[in-house]
């Protein structure tokens, strides 16, 4: 510290000679963990990427000018903050700038274990700092507290900035927009970045390859969920599928019935083709959500049998969550209906429920095990009646929802009419044909890529890493350039492959595994989302959201810990406000700030999380916008995101 000449009040000391030295206190800080807080805290090396890339608003109120890619950056902190570190009474005597110019890398200490870039500023790509130094000599940052200062220019362009205006702890409910942007505009904060974030996207134009050509992809794809509640018959199900249909060879075949017999398991034998580890075989129950593929006339039918142990419903929706449709299972056993349909241990109906929820509008009910109940009409009548009624309150139409009596393991009524004379009273079609007399799905073509990660597969060996999950927009090819967030780390396609063949092009629909070239496994993590390196997710904590709390669920109140799953992602949630009561009908306000929400009441709530997320609002990109609450292994709310609430 030094002294005033004239008046003598102490101020931060000038730093003129060009170099930041770290002795010396620097008028403002960055929110950067310490290598120290890395080993106290033990925080997750790619969470810390993240952190090290990307400044959150609270550390990002410095004003900046990029001059030029070999040019030296400046940073200028007025002293009229009142969070500097200049002393108080400095502020109103004294008005000055102090400069503290960095070198080209803006040499900030990143934590140990956070990946940087040797010719970038702070993880910025170099042909994106080209391209802003060309188009703008000084390209201003302005320190509104919206965007980071160091994330990519596209990103400081596209951030949403729908959330509240920042003055003060105010927050806002969805019927104050208007109020919102008066508030923002008063303050200074407009919302321009949002609406230029939805004209740049509007503004996008697909290349030729990425739009499917008329002769190419006859069959188109359809991802199929086989849900319901454990020991329904769903692993049988679909290998008994896969062995009619070709996909799984009679000497293969003859395999799983013989290491089947072996373990005293020999009604699992079409069960053990899709339930491969040995915890799975030894269990009897399906833990992962298994991905197997089949043609019928009008589809490539990609499998996911899921889980129906209430311990692995996680995994359901982690798997789940791509389908298109879905088969509802249900064992058709005298008593195995009842328990799938219970309240507090039933998987049926949570699982139906969540297919709703994942945007699934086309159903077929399998009523499987007919051969249990020598095929009694009377029986499948019950279940369709039961059934039938809760299927419409979770909000299917009764015209997409097919009811088809079966026996997987007899091969009745699957891939042909039933010829078995105990079924002549059904007259409805068999389950392939039901399957094909499903409406093709939309894809999202002509819209950037993106892709939520599933899964990654690394290669310790040939140092190679790949994403895996499904295209929910766009199309990727060989050597394309993609941005893996929330890492914001830029990567080139190596290799893809589709249906574990090896491609050149993946369009939207597709469930892919992208190898990628340039880019450390670290960085590439499950829950994550591979996108157009312009067109980058958002990436926050604290959101807004719109929920349906489900029948018997436990009440929600402010400070509630859930688990909060969102597309391939799961976090620890706080419900930190309950904004106001919705008409589950109108979706009109009822009752402004509630203490609580019950079961089957909407309601708009906030959340934060333990630690950020790609996320979208649901009006803008579905795949990332539904959301499920979870609480002592039961989903007690489903909803979605409507607002990304900006960290004050």
């Amino acid at each position: 510290m030094s002294a005033c000449d004239i008046c003598g009040v102490l101020r931060g000391p000038l730093v003129n000679n060009g170099i930041y030295d770290e002795k010396r206190t620097a008028p403002f800080r960055f929110d950067v963990p310490s290598p120290d807080d890395v080993v106290s805290n033990g925080l997750h090396s790619s969470k810390l990427g993240l952190k090290a890339n990307i400044f959150d608003s609270k550390s990002s109120r410095v004003s900046s000018s990029v001059v030029g890619k070999n040019e030296a950056v400046k940073v200028k902190s007025n002293s009229k903050r009142s969070d500097s570190s200049y002393d108080s009474t400095a502020k109103d005597k004294h008005t000055r700038m102090d400069e503290i110019i960095f070198s080209k890398n803006l040499g900030v200490d990143a934590p140990s274990g956070s990946r940087t870039t040797g010719d970038s500023s702070a993880s910025m790509p170099k042909g994106r700092l080209d391209n802003m130094d060309q188009s703008s000599g000084a390209f201003n940052l302005k320190s509104s507290g919206k965007s980071s200062s160091f994330m990519p220019k596209e990103r400081n362009n596209m951030v949403d900035d729908s959330s509240s205006s920042g003055n003060g702890h105010e927050t806002h409910s969805l019927s104050d927009n208007l109020r919102d942007i008066s508030l923002a505009a008063k303050s200074g904060h407009s919302n321009d970045t949002s609406h230029g974030r939805a004209n740049l996207r509007a503004q996008y134009k697909p290349e030729k390859w990425m739009l499917p050509g008329k002769a190419e992809d006859s069959l188109t794809q359809l991802n199929l969920a086989i849900v319901g509640h454990v020991d329904s018959g769903k692993s049988t199900l679909s290998g008994r599928l896969l062995h009619l249909l070709g996909r799984i060879s009679q000497k293969e075949m003859h395999k799983y019935e013989k290491e089947s017999k072996f373990q005293g398991k020999g009604s699992f034998a079409y069960a053990w083709a899709l339930d491969e580890s040995a915890e799975e075989r030894e269990r009897g129950i399906t833990m992962t959500v298994a991905v197997a593929y089949f043609d019928s006339k009008r589809y490539h039918v990609v499998v996911l049998d899921s889980p129906g142990h209430k311990d692995f419903v996680p995994n359901m929706i982690t798997g789940a969550t791509q389908a298109d449709a879905a088969i509802l299972l249900i064992d058709a056993s005298i008593g195995s209906f009842e328990a799938g349909m219970d309240g507090t241990k039933g998987q049926t109906r949570e699982h139906a429920q969540l297919i709703r929820s994942f945007g699934v509008d086309q159903i077929i009910v399998a009523v499987n095990k007919m051969d249990a109940v020598n095929y009694s009409k009377d029986r499948f009548d019950l279940i369709k009646s039961q059934l039938g009624t809760f299927l419409r309150s979770c909000g299917f139409k009764d015209s997409c929802v097919s009811w088809i009596p079966l026996s997987a393991v007899e091969n009745i009524n699957l891939v042909a009419a039933p010829s078995d004379v105990r079924l002549s009273w059904y007259q409805g079609p068999y389950l392939l044909e039901a399957i094909d007399s499903f409406q093709p799905p939309t894809r999202d073509f002509s819209k950037p890529l993106l892709m939520p990660i599933c899964d990654v597969i690394k290669s310790t060996s040939q140092g190679q890493v790949s994403a895996c999950g499904k295209l929910e927009a766009g199309a990727v090819r060989i050597g394309s350039k993609v941005l893996i967030m929330p890492s914001a780390n830029i990567a080139t396609v190596r290799s893809l492959e589709r249906d574990s063949q090896a491609c050149t092009i993946a369009r939207a629909g597709d469930n892919v595994a992208i190898n990628l070239h340039g880019i450390d496994g670290i960085d590439v993590m499950a829950g994550g989302v591979l996108c157009h390196p312009d067109f980058p997710v958002a990436v926050a904590k604290h959101l807004e959201l719109k929920v349906l709390v489900l029948d018997g669920a436990t009440p929600i109140l402010i400070g509630s810990q859930l688990e909060f799953h969102i597309h391939h992602a799961k976090e620890v949630a706080k419900v930190a406000r309950i904004s106001s009561l919705l008409d589950s009908k109108t979706g009109k306000v009822t009752k402004k700030a509630p203490r609580c929400i019950v079961a089957k009441q909407s309601a708009v709530v906030e959340v934060i999380l333990q630690e950020a997320v790609c996320v979208e609002e649901f009006s803008k990109c579905k795949a990332l916008g539904r959301v499920f609450l979870r609480t002592l292994g039961r989903t007690v709310a489903v909803g979605i995101v409507t607002r990304i609430v900006e960290e004050q």
